[in-house]
């Protein structure tokens, strides 16, 4: 299947808040109740879903809306309600180091004994859980490094250089079929996944959504440059690690070679941005503005967070013999292992 660059179409609304705000978008109704939004669960479908629609506009948007919505002054109001419900459960919930050296210190450690999502594929994951996993982190793969690329502007000196090195190789070093977005549509198609940008937003649970929204509320202020700096680190620090578990289980699956690659390219291109980033993108900006430091361990910390919750979700969903998506895949010749779609919430 080739990858698509058109617009996606609008979800299904999870909620008041996510139907108001589609509606708003379609040109067709008000934006949601200031009460509506106080009332919505922070990391709740409902909310999550709108906030990805608002962030949404300033990526590719949405077949149907009008590209004047990523700054119409009211949708950007709804938009900073329900970043200030997110940040603040994010600042209430999330147990962050008391130094950057010490979070950082954390990631570096590998457990003897893994128990995550790239760890149960690894060593029991079926094929439709490794297609599972991949339609559900479509959502971000599929448009690798542009929530990283916002703080470009916002750094200056060894950091900006050091985050525009590892960006370049990001956008695969010049080459178009490199590209990791690319890359990875290339093992969706292994997997018989649809590459359409977008496709499986209906699919992805709220929080998976978290884990993307994340990446552009840290990316959209420069007050949260640091966070999003800490982000970056947390990603590509964990990265090769679990990088080599998925290749493993990519291989051990038979996926296909596609997929295999993309993994394994993870594996030894962020060995390498392990280094820059905390060397020149930390090291530099903290030197620049060592201020900021509680916000990096911050942004680190938050990233372990939503992550965790993520496994949480789809481990829990796959040990009970059920589905991690809201609605199933589309029937393909991989498919071929019955399994039970959970409820969706």
């Amino acid at each position: 299947m080739p990858h698509e660059s058109r617009e996606p179409r609008l979800p299904t609304p999870r909620g008041p808040v996510s139907a108001a705000v589609a509606e708003h978008l379609r040109g067709a109704g008000p934006l949601p109740r200031p009460e509506d939004i106080a009332a919505a669960a922070a990391y709740g479908d409902d909310l999550q879903l709108a906030l990805y629609l608002c962030y949404e506009l300033h990526y590719r948007g949405f077949a149907g809306v009008s590209p004047d919505h990523e700054w119409d002054p009211e949708v950007l109001r709804v938009r900073a309600a329900l970043e200030h419900r997110f940040l603040s459960a994010l600042r209430a919930d999330t147990t962050v180091h008391d130094s950057v050296d010490d979070a950082l210190a954390e990631l570096l450690v590998e457990p003897v004994e893994g128990s995550g999502v790239t760890h149960y594929l690894r060593e029991e994951g079926a094929l439709w859980q490794l297609r599972e996993y991949a339609a559900q982190r479509s959502l971000y793969h599929l448009k690798e490094a542009d929530p990283h690329a916002w703080v470009l502007p916002r750094l200056w000196g060894r950091a900006k250089a050091g985050m525009a090195a590892v960006e370049f190789d990001e956008y695969g070093g010049g080459r178009p079929d490199r590209v990791h977005a690319k890359l990875f549509a290339d093992l969706m198609t292994d997997l018989g996944l649809d590459t359409t940008y977008g496709r499986y937003l209906d699919a992805a649970s709220a929080e998976l959504l978290a884990t993307v929204n994340l990446m552009s509320l840290f990316g959209l202020h420069r007050s949260l440059r640091g966070a999003l700096v800490g982000h970056f680190a947390a990603v590509e620090i964990t990265s090769s690690p679990g990088s080599r578990r998925l290749a493993e289980a990519m291989r051990r699956t038979d996926a296909g070679p596609a997929a295999e690659f993309f993994y394994d390219e993870h594996v030894e291109a962020d060995a390498v941005h392990e280094q820059v980033v905390r060397h020149d993108v930390i090291g530099g900006l903290l030197a620049e503005e060592p201020h900021l430091a509680p916000d990096v361990a911050f942004g680190i910390d938050a990233t372990g967070h939503v992550e965790d919750r993520f496994a949480g979700q789809v481990l829990g969903a796959w040990r009970a013999g059920h589905s991690s998506l809201r609605t199933p895949l589309d029937t393909s010749p991989h498919a071929s292992e019955d399994i039970e779609i959970s409820d969706i919430s």
